[in-house]
């Protein structure tokens, strides 16, 4: 059995910890925060500041393999998960009745929740599990080596203690020290390719009122303007946000800090307008995110491996802006298979950065493409002017075989190319064209005239 030592106790940390711990691993998970999720889930959501986590108040939708993985390895989390209010969301819940099941269908499911449920779900887990020791408000300061070719990471210090390691896992998130730890020890540096995401979040959460109307009905949970998208994330115990989406460079994105901008804004689009008219509860002020980035540190490079004893999962190996919400996703799918393979990661951790490219990176690939078009569409204020394309994303809210597809790809269980390139769905779209033959690319959101007015002078 191997010790492993898991520096962060985010997500991925927490993940990787107790899928290693359930195999009878001894663990160390090093958590520099004293605090940790599950004592009052509101209040830490609401009233936590978590500067190093800056997206843990945004809205979250989990994808599919965060159910596959918590079902997989720890049923009981999963439990622990719904139990507090977090909702399962089939894809074809869209239309009432669902169409005659295919294999693979009953994976199309969305988790609605705020990420601190989950949090406190895997902390939970993490305390009852004997062979895992949390040191919270311990802040790891370096790691340990043993020369090399190349060298080999033995262990962390943590204050004045050294603790040995077979593995040391790196989950300490989008500002990992590790990087400059490694090139600092003489090692070669990590390969690190990012790309700037010139877009800005905006968003509100809000509670539905207990004598109020609960469900807006069947309103799409996205809209779009030429120069800017708006959604809706339902999440647990009738909390909801809004969340709007618009270029760095967009003259007016200070301005919707204010919440009564904000929300007039929002009202411009029919899915948030559906929310706010069932008049919620606002729960926080305006919270801002921006400064993304899309970034794949690499641990090896075209020599090998550029380092032993140490792998990375979760931000800390890949960071995607959260547009399309893969982070928590590739982040257990990773722990789950560190946890599997972890003697031989720890002997040779070549085996554990080709599944990571092979597995994981087409992931990340695809993001800076989404990234790049969005930034261009919303920087040039103008719709697409790809008929069919507009068609395949209009097409799938009236067709289940596209809607099938586009699942597949959102839940990163198909690539944009397997999933649409098929007969059937040529078929389908082709049909549904033929149908409208008026169809043109276009908004449902305001125009750049009618969003402006609503900005203070």
């Amino acid at each position: 059995m191997a010790r492993v030592a898991v520096v962060g106790g985010g997500i991925s940390g927490l993940g990787t910890a107790l899928m290693l711990g359930r195999r009878g691993h001894t663990v160390t998970l090093f958590e520099q925060d004293d605090r940790q999720a599950g004592e009052d889930l509101n209040r830490d959501f609401f009233d936590w500041n978590r500067p190093r986590v800056p997206q843990a108040n945004h809205p979250h939708s989990f994808l599919a393999p965060v159910r596959t993985v918590l079902r997989t390895e720890t049923p009981d989390v999963y439990t622990d998960l719904l139990a507090p209010g977090a909702r399962e969301y089939h894809d074809f819940d869209w239309f009432g009745e669902h169409p005659p099941h295919r294999a693979g269908d009953e994976d199309l499911v969305t988790l609605r929740t705020r990420r601190i449920v989950l949090e406190a779900a895997l902390t939970t887990a993490v305390r009852r599990e004997p062979t895992i020791e949390v040191q919270r408000g311990c802040r790891v300061q370096a790691l340990t080596f043993e020369e090399g070719r190349p060298a080999r990471v033995t262990g962390v210090r943590a204050g004045t203690e050294t603790h040995q390691a077979d593995l040391v896992v790196d989950a300490s998130g989008r500002r990992s020290p590790v990087p400059a730890w490694l090139t600092a020890a003489g090692c070669r540096p990590p390969v690190v390719d990012s790309h700037r995401a010139g877009i800005a979040y905006l968003c509100r959460w809000y509670r539905l009122r207990v004598d109020g109307p609960r469900d807006p009905g069947r309103v799409k949970t996205g809209s779009a303007a030429p120069f800017a998208l708006a959604g809706v994330f339902a999440s647990d115990n009738d909390t909801f946000a809004v969340s709007l989406v618009l270029s760095t460079g967009d003259p007016t994105r200070s301005a919707l800090i204010d919440p009564t901008v904000f929300e007039a804004v929002a009202r411009c689009f029919p899915a948030t307008a559906a929310w706010l008219d069932l008049t919620p509860e606002p729960q926080t002020a305006v919270l801002a995110m921006a400064g993304l980035d899309n970034r794949w540190t690499s641990l090896v490079d075209d020599d090998g491996p550029v380092v032993r004893g140490l792998v990375n999962v979760g931000d800390s190996l890949v960071h995607t802006n959260p547009t399309l919400g893969h982070g928590v996703a590739l982040g257990l799918r990773a722990a789950q298979h560190l946890a599997t393979h972890v003697d031989q990661i720890a002997a040779d951790p070549i085996g554990y950065h080709t599944w990571t490219a092979q597995e994981l990176r087409p992931w990340f690939d695809a993001q800076v493409t989404a990234d790049r078009g969005n930034e261009q569409r919303l920087t040039e204020s103008s719709p697409s002017s790809d008929r069919r394309a507009a068609a395949l994303a209009a097409c799938a809210f009236d067709d289940p075989v596209v809607m099938r597809a586009r699942a597949q790809v959102r839940h990163l269980l198909q690539s944009a190319d397997d999933a649409y390139g098929t007969d059937e769905v040529d078929r389908a779209v082709t049909d549904w064209l033929a149908a409208r033959p008026d169809f043109s690319p276009t908004h449902d959101g305001p125009t750049r005239d009618q969003w402006d007015a609503l900005i203070p002078g």
